[in-house]
């Protein structure tokens, strides 16, 4: 016996083949088909027949139903993506992106629906075209009188009919016209943007006054913000110079300078030069969108001692900058030709040997000059009490200088460290070298190497007189002295140069020096005086 299965719930056929009998099995109805007799072979084909007619019935809804649907998908996706433009086009233009991104969604499920339904229509007109043949073929058989070739014709139908594509079929749409699934409700979105409102501009901040320190050319300043605001992006910390003390003029001679992008509640600018007096702070918070409003201003004291190089009075053979000295051999040649040719009553002209013009004598003669071997050149301020502290840095293959202070009367030949009104060291490169304290025309001989850099201190309260490496800031020498006139800070170079810095806050390690070492040591006594 030959057994061709197929489950049931498939719904294809199954047919059981003995020696004198078919049974046909469509679903769960089962025709049985007796080849041994002609009546009852013509009334398992008419059973046939009729399945047959009937699933050619089930194709046709079926097709339409395929068709329908299909006209559905082509109708309701372009008016899913015309709803889809309509929500899109309340969202404005920042949505165009997405909306593209959903409309190829819906364009692409409709086409795979399409291209599924399509199928199905194709294999089910196929089937359909197959099944009215085999139709037309078993109602021919009903009418052959022989019987051997109405046999032979049945078993032919039994066997097509087993493999008709009609009933292999899946009688359900892979696909439907629903496209509710790919539909967008963007009303939360529209109520969202209905209650949007302008970004909260952040309130002013409030600067810590407390909490700000002015230590060692270094401003912190400090703020916080008078209530938590998470929105905050970034801080905008503006400061200027002035020389006027308590709130900011709305109209002052120097402009507001900007530190932007501050990420935190604190800010430190060092390496200043303080040459005002005072200096003015503000912030404000950023967030987003918006800056809010400046801080109430406060003002930082940050008063320095600030002098140039008094030209007026140098010798001639330096070249005197307002930060810098060098020496000049031919500095003055000009002006001695020219004096000499008046005391000759001559038309004497500058020697063409002379290269500098940076000085004249109409700027220089505030005072008689310094001449022969004092190459001195003075500070342009005078200090009369008070702490002071400045640096100096002598410049490359510099052969000889002093750094010290002097009394302003100092006479147009003396020479640093030569005069009881003169405190210095003395640094020499040239022939021998020698690194020496000078005062009052004494010399004590210094250990250690010269600095690149040195600081000079200068307390008159206290009468003391104190140079350090400026880098390290380790102790050089220090003189005690009672000074009884203004002193100001005092040059000599020869062969070389030097340059100045001023506007320097005494140092907290200087100033945690003097205090723990009390001004003297017993190595400096003897240089130490009383000065008249």
């Amino acid at each position: 016996m030959y057994v061709h299965y197929a489950p049931p719930s498939s719904g294809v056929i199954v047919f059981l083949f003995g020696e004198n009998f078919a049974c046909l099995c469509i679903g769960f109805d089962y025709i049985c088909v007796s080849v041994l007799g002609m009546d009852s072979q013509k009334e398992a084909l008419q059973r046939i027949i009729t399945t047959l007619a009937n699933k050619n019935e089930e194709l046709h809804n079926f097709m339409e139903t395929l068709s329908h649907t299909l006209a559905g998908v082509q109708v309701n996706s372009p008016q899913a993506v015309s709803d889809l433009e309509e929500e899109f086009d309340m969202l404005f233009t920042v949505l165009v992106e997405m909306k593209e991104s959903m409309i190829n969604t819906i364009k692409q499920e409709g086409a795979k629906k399409t291209q599924e339904l399509q199928h199905q229509l194709t294999q089910s007109g196929s089937a359909l075209e197959s099944a009215v043949e085999l139709l037309e073929f078993a109602n021919n058989a009903l009418d052959i009188k022989d019987e051997d070739e109405f046999t032979k014709a049945a078993k032919q139908i039994k066997d097509r009919v087993t493999m008709a594509p009609a009933f292999r079929l899946t009688m359900k749409p892979k696909a439907t016209d629903n496209m509710n699934h790919l539909m967008a409700d963007f009303n939360q979105e529209r109520q969202l943007l209905q209650n949007l409102k302008f970004l909260p501009v952040p309130r002013a901040p409030e600067i810590e006054v407390g909490d700000c320190l002015v230590l060692d050319n270094t401003v912190s300043i400090a703020w916080k913000m008078p209530v938590e605001d998470s929105k905050i992006d970034h801080y905008i910390l503006e400061y200027r110079k002035t020389d006027h003390e308590g709130l900011p003029r709305i109209k002052d001679e120097r402009c507001w300078e900007v530190v932007d992008n501050i990420k935190t509640t604190e800010y430190s600018m060092s390496g200043l030069k303080f040459d005002s007096k005072f200096m003015n702070f503000r912030v404000r918070a950023c967030n987003k969108a918006a800056a809010g409003e400046y801080s109430d201003p406060v003002t930082l004291e940050t008063r320095a001692f600030n002098f140039g190089f008094d030209s007026s009075s140098s010798h001639l053979n330096l070249k005197v900058e307002d930060r810098s000295v060098e020496w000049d051999p031919q500095g003055g040649k000009g002006l001695e030709s020219k004096v000499k040719g008046k005391e000759n009553k001559g038309s004497g002209t500058p020697s063409p040997k002379r290269t500098s013009t940076t000085r004249s004598p109409a700027i220089r003669g505030g005072r008689d000059r310094f001449t022969g071997e004092s190459y001195t050149v003075l500070g342009d301020t005078s200090m009369d009490c008070g702490q002071h502290y400045w640096e100096v840095k002598a410049l490359k293959d510099c052969k000889s200088y002093s750094v010290g202070v002097s009394y302003r009367n100092l006479g147009k030949f003396d020479q640093l460290g030569k005069t009881n009104t003169t405190w210095c060291i003395h640094i020499n490169n040239w022939l021998q070298v020698s690194f020496a304290a000078k005062h009052n025309n004494k010399a004590k001989n210094l250990d250690g190497t010269v600095p690149d850099r040195i600081g000079v201190f200068c307390d008159l309260d206290s009468g003391q007189l104190s140079f350090y490496n400026a880098e390290t800031k380790q102790l050089i020498h220090t003189f005690k002295a009672k000074f009884s006139q203004p002193v100001v800070p005092a040059f000599m170079v020869w062969c070389g140069g030097l340059s100045l810095s001023t506007g320097m806050q005494v140092p907290s390690a200087v100033k945690s020096f003097q205090k723990t070492e009390n001004g003297l040591g017993g190595s400096n006594s003897s240089l130490n005086s009383m000065a008249q």
